[in-house]
């Protein structure tokens, strides 16, 4: 029996509503976000520590699971986006970079970045070079690449059959949150602003030591420290819930790591640094010059402290006192004189700076052998302890108790 006109109209009415799945918005609120979590979860896991940088395997079960849901949830391909990602780290910050906000522009980057890798995702010699190793199976090549904004819209049509017109708001969430969290933070804010562990040889920074909100992402400097780790927080105060997840899954045998972030190992300190204290030093060399930077630190609170007591004015040491751990070329322009004439008005710090520079070197030096560079490097700790600075003295001793 049909049902009268008006019944239609009531159960499209109620439908519009309310959808199949009669939540109330707090439930839907909850809905949007642990799908928009999975979304993350997968980049990361799937798209960037497993596809992209190699750093461990995925069983079949979650690598599938992922694939599928990318496709639902952003339509990205995974050739597209590994390759872009890598052309990443290979020119990063230069013209070359896809999407650096060095060479761009952070307000390019953070509201032009789902832009810039759409642009970048057509550049064939970009996919020929880059793109290799990643999924080539029929389901890949038949479904999730030839009809990749397809299940975007099997999406839509599922969020609008489940809670009716507020599906669509859903869908438009979910569909923004990769471009807003990983083309435009990552990417921009990631390069732009934060703190650094490590003196990386690029522009990248943590954006938080809490990597929870995309999925440890966030520790975007100690990801461009150790790119091949499949572990992003270093320090014991950072948090990485995609390492969690990852860490489930080897328990079950869903998930195998090949590499996490080195570690530097300390044993007995040597009579003089030898060839292993080299392979040690140069292995696990961004540590060790955190340690430096740490000991610049101390001793420039000490100079600060010294000054204050003897009532003189401490401004310019307070002000040149972020960049003294830096590299040169890390140095704004506008900051350099005021960090000389830090530097001429104390020769502790001059000489912190300038042994810190010489010690870079040695694993900057490809010209010289490893014996030369063992030479180089009981040399330098012989001057470290001779210099009368009792932070130089401590810390050649922490290096020469490095062990491979």
């Amino acid at each position: 029996m049909l049902l009268p006109d008006w019944a239609v109209l009531n159960a499209a009415i109620d439908w519009l509503a309310h959808g199949l799945w009669d939540l109330s918005w707090w439930q839907i609120v909850l809905y949007t976000l642990a799908t928009t979590h999975i979304t993350i979860a997968a980049v990361t896991i799937f798209l960037h520590r497993t596809q992209a940088h190699r750093a461990m395997d995925l069983h079949a079960i979650p690598s599938h699971f992922f694939r599928f849901w990318l496709w639902l949830g952003t339509g990205m391909v995974t050739k597209e986006w590994v390759a872009i990602h890598r052309k990443h780290h290979a020119k990063c910050e230069t013209v070359d970079d896809p999407h650096s906000p060095q060479t761009r522009g952070i307000d390019a980057v953070l509201w032009r970045g789902a832009e810039m890798y759409r642009a970048e995702a057509k550049n064939m010699e970009t996919m020929a070079k880059f793109g290799h190793g990643t999924p080539n199976d029929w389901i890949e090549r038949n479904l999730y690449t030839r009809y990749s904004w397809q299940g975007v819209g099997v999406m839509l049509i599922l969020n609008l059959a489940l809670f009716g017109a507020v599906g669509a708001a859903v869908w438009a969430v979910q569909m923004l949150w990769i471009p807003i969290t990983a083309a435009g933070i990552i990417n921009g804010i990631g390069h732009y602003w934060g703190y650094r562990n490590f003196e990386a040889p690029d522009a990248s920074t943590n954006i938080s030591p809490w990597g929870v909100i995309i999925g440890g992402e966030e520790l975007h400097n100690n990801h461009h420290t150790y790119p091949t780790s499949a572990k992003f927080a270093v320090k014991k105060y950072e948090f990485d819930i995609g390492w969690v997840y990852i860490s489930l899954m080897r328990k079950i045998g869903w998930a195998t790591v090949k590499k996490v972030p080195p570690k530097l190992v300390l044993g007995a300190i040597k009579p003089v640094a030898d060839e292993k204290t080299l392979e040690a030093v140069i292995a696990n060399r961004y540590e060790v010059m955190a340690g430096y930077a740490r000991e610049m630190k101390r001793a420039c609170k000490a100079e600060i402290s010294a000054l204050q007591q003897k009532g003189g004015d401490s401004a310019l040491l307070k002000s040149a006192k972020r960049w003294l751990h830096r590299d040169d070329d890390k140095v704004p322009a506008a900051a350099r004189p005021q960090l000389a004439q830090a530097r001429a008005a104390h020769p502790v710090l001059d000489k912190m700076v300038t042994m810190r520079e010489e010690l870079r070197q040695m694993w900057m030096n490809t010209s010289h052998s490893r014996e030369q560079l063992a030479v180089d490097l009981q040399a330098w700790c012989r001057r470290a302890e001779e210099s009368g600075i009792e932070a130089l003295r401590q810390f050649s001793l922490k290096l020469r108790a490095a062990h491979a």
